[in-house]
């Protein structure tokens, strides 16, 4: 089964149900934002991510950081390593035929659609509280022409528009930290066909430390989140019947990412804290993969 896709004419409907006054200030949040790190990086090539980087740093490409144009190539090199995250979340989805529906639970601005659209040729929709990163994917979409198979709306994800099993897979990339786990994987288990895949990226706090650390507390200060354990997602997985297929700790991979940002004119005050929680072992970055059963 597929659904159809309408182009977007205009401003993005706002769907508030089930609405809380916590989403309220999340769209406002995502609304008001528009910090450098997510618009310059998205400028290299048109692709905007709201999400981290991994893989290792071409210091080949960077060049020497004397060099007047060594500012450019950085975030060019940050970009980069974005798109290899999204890549990595786009190998976890399994085999996608073109008759396929993909949906981005928290979808920003847009990049991880596109890319999703771009490799598999099938409909993706998007679903985000900002009606401001909504208009501002389907106008990018628009653009690239294929505004008949991508689309962003403004809703819920806990109440996503798409028929009980229409969906062939599914993600959360850096978004899960704003809902309730056990309501969003009912919701994504209910949409999901059997056999579905679903893939999440996330932050998570490490439950071999014991508590959320002081990091830990000032990431979900600064982004107004509450950052889950490892241990809340599988837990949530399992009650869902989500069945985790790879967990993956991609804690390694991200670092260079970070420390590259963090010597960058794009810093925004939270660098040290990702570092250092990423190296004291309280905070993880992780990938999991669950088939619905």
């Amino acid at each position: 089964m597929t659904t159809e896709i309408t182009p977007t004419v205009g401003t993005s409907p706002f769907i508030p149900a089930p609405a809380t006054p916590y989403q309220g200030d999340i769209a406002r949040y995502w609304n008001e934002e528009a910090r450098p790190v997510n618009l310059r990086l998205g400028d290299v090539d048109g692709l905007y991510h709201h999400h981290y980087g991994i893989g290792d740093i071409d210091a080949e490409a960077l060049g020497d950081p004397a060099d007047s144009a060594y500012e450019k190539r950085l975030v060019a090199e940050l970009h980069r390593l974005e798109s290899a995250q999204t890549d990595v979340l786009l190998d976890h989805l399994g085999v996608i035929g073109r008759d396929d529906l993909l949906v981005d639970a928290g979808c920003g601005r847009g990049g991880s659609m596109v890319m999703a659209h771009q490799r598999f040729g099938c409909k993706v929709e998007g679903v985000t509280l900002s009606s401001k990163q909504a208009d501002f994917g389907n106008q990018r979409v628009t653009e690239l022409g294929i505004q008949d198979s991508v689309r962003s709306r403004v809703c819920n994800m806990l109440g996503m528009p798409f028929e009980t099993g229409s969906v062939s897979g599914s993600w959360n990339n850096e978004s899960s930290m704003y809902v309730d786990l056990e309501d969003l994987m009912a919701e994504h288990s209910r949409m999901l066909k059997v056999g579905g895949r679903y893939v999440t990226i996330t932050g998570c706090w490490n439950p071999r430390y014991g508590q959320p650390s002081k990091w830990v507390s000032q990431i979900n200060a600064h982004f107004e989140c509450n950052i889950h354990s490892r241990r809340e997602y599988l837990r949530a997985m399992a009650d869902n019947r989500l069945v985790p297929q790879a967990v993956i700790d991609l804690t390694p991979e991200t670092l260079p990412y970070w420390e590259l940002r963090a010597t960058s004119s794009l810093v925004t005050g939270i660098e040290e804290a990702f570092i250092n929680s990423y190296k004291d072992g309280s905070f993880q970055y992780v990938l999991i993969a669950a088939d619905r059963v």
